[in-house]
């Protein structure tokens, strides 16, 4: 049985973030590549939707320009012939301020011949922002008067 596509790719990610190491990811994107990241675009610049492989390696430059992965599990995931979707939890550090980021993410991958041609994720943002900000949201208390 063949290694499958995620393994390859995840592997690779995570060798482009920490490492600066992208020789082994762009051999795995595809060049029509599909790519959305959802969350806080105001805040995080590289969140959002990308087309295109030179896109989707600039994203990932700049994850590695400001996040180093130190962890991550994976708490489910179900696997496809070319897809993949997982949810998972990961511990970065912030490289300008050397802090802790605990994220997690919904992620939905598909793949052709072994390349990447689509990837989804949704990240926990309110977490995520509150982080950011050090400090925690206190949002107006939602109710209904019967």
């Amino acid at each position: 049985m063949t290694e499958h596509s995620l393994w390859r790719f995840s592997r690779a990610l995570h060798r482009a973030i920490n490492d600066r190491h992208f020789e082994d990811i762009e051999a795995l994107i595809d060049e029509d590549v599909e790519w959305a990241l959802y969350g806080p675009i105001d805040m995080f610049p590289f969140l959002g939707a990308r087309q295109g492989k030179d896109a989707v390696l600039d994203v990932i430059r700049q994850l590695a320009d400001n996040f180093q992965v130190r962890r991550f599990d994976r708490e489910s995931i179900m696997l496809g012939v070319d897809s993949a979707a997982s949810m998972l939890r990961y511990l970065l550090t912030a490289l300008d301020s050397n802090k802790p980021i605990s994220l997690r993410v919904a992620q939905f991958a598909q793949f052709r011949a072994g390349k990447l041609t689509s990837m989804r994720v949704l990240i926990d943002t309110f977490d995520l922002v509150e982080q950011a900000l050090g400090r925690a949201i206190h949002l107006p208390k939602m109710t209904s008067v019967g």
